[in-house]
């Protein structure tokens, strides 16, 4: 049983979250969590306004079959394709989880409200078959608080640009390196000079880009650990951190002007930056780590339920994070290049793992739902 003091300083932690400028979205979907009301509970005492989707998290929804068995019984009568089958469920639950967040996206003229859904992630290195994937899974889904979401790998940057020149909106996942946001925010800005060029109203184009946080740290502390000097240890746990807070200098140089003023004067929205992987995977470290020190106004925090109970519970907000850490941030990566680690390889595997982790769990959930269709005597 919460008491009045207990659930005054949950909401507090969380709101002063909010008040900083940071968007809360909840990085999980479940039919089973739209259904109970969970997710409408989660929006209404808990503050998020977004929710993000991958495959590892349909993969686990879906494999499960809890709430599924009745559309799948109808899938398997239709006769459809394990494919087919894959994408009628998860764009049902992302259709149903934007009308969950349709109030806010009212409220807050389409900034947040927002729910995303990855494309097969087989397709990260084909950029045609991105662009109709995206714009498939857009008229799937049908709802205006959509976003569809699109790797960045070196194919995804000009789907990025084709998509939103076609004025979907967008969340770029799956960045880890410094040039290559920098890039993606170069692709979005191509996308919405096309968009522009082609008449469409620039104000209805959002974006965010998810820089990924924690699967830095566990990169590179652990090749801090095998280094094993005093000074390579006392930097773990510092290389995500700082390469977020220099992902946040860069978005600030890029939509400070140049390109961007005019696209500004034109209704434009500025890509958000996005922190995605925000749990804590080394339980020495505190569980909010990712959430306290990455607080800045203009970004999107997407957290596991449980980091999200963590923050709401101890996370200690105590104002902008971020804007003052950038000597430290480029002294602390450059400590680590010292000892021989090279970054452009950690993040170069990191996108690698990333793309490949997520074809896995595409799999997975396949081979899943290929024996649930079986199961009903239809061939998959």
């Amino acid at each position: 049983m919460i008491t009045v003091t207990e659930a005054t300083a949950t909401a507090g932690a969380l709101k002063r979250l909010s008040d900083e400028g940071v968007s809360i979205w909840l990085d999980d979907l479940s039919r089973k969590r739209i259904s109970t009301g969970n997710l409408a509970a989660l929006v209404a005492d808990r503050g998020v306004v977004g929710v993000t989707t991958n495959p590892s998290i349909f993969q686990a929804a879906i494999g499960s079959g809890e709430g599924y068995e009745e559309q799948l019984a109808d899938l398997a009568v239709r006769g459809v394709t394990v494919d087919e089958a894959v994408r009628m469920m998860t764009t049902q639950d992302v259709r149903a989880a934007a009308d969950v967040l349709r109030p806010v996206y009212d409220a807050t003229d389409g900034r947040d409200g927002r729910v995303s859904i990855e494309v097969d992630p087989r397709l990260a290195h084909a950029t045609a078959a991105t662009v109709a994937e995206a714009r498939q899974l857009a008229w799937l889904v049908d709802r205006p608080n959509v976003m569809i979401k699109i790797p960045a790998t070196k194919a995804g940057l000009p789907a990025i640009t084709e998509v939103i020149a076609q004025g979907i909106s967008v969340n770029v996942t799956l960045i880890f390196s410094l040039e290559r946001y920098r890039e993606v925010m170069a692709a979005y800005l191509a996308g919405l000079e096309q968009a522009a060029a082609k008449g469409l109203d620039l104000a209805t184009i959002h974006s965010v880009a998810s820089f990924f946080v924690s699967r830095v740290d566990s990169e590179i502390d652990k090749r801090l650990t095998a280094v094993g000097s005093d000074e390579a240890l006392g930097l773990k746990g510092r290389a995500a951190l700082a390469n977020a807070r220099l992902a946040y200098e860069a978005y600030e140089q890029v939509f400070a002007g140049g390109r961007w003023t005019a696209l500004e004067s034109a209704g434009a929205h500025r890509q958000r930056p996005l922190w995605a992987s925000t749990g804590v995977k080394d339980p020495a470290y505190k569980d909010t780590l990712y959430v306290d020190e990455l607080v800045a106004p203009g970004t999107v925090n997407t957290m596991p339920e449980a980091t999200l109970n963590a923050t709401a519970d101890h996370g200690d907000i105590h104002g902008d994070t971020v804007t003052g850490g950038y000597d430290q941030a480029r002294a602390d990566l450059a400590a680590v290049e010292k000892l021989g680690i090279s970054y452009d390889e950690v993040v170069g595997k990191l996108e690698d793992e990333g793309v490949a982790k997520f074809a896995v769990a595409w799999q997975d959930l396949l081979d899943a739902v290929t024996k649930s269709l079986d199961s009903k005597g239809v061939e998959a």
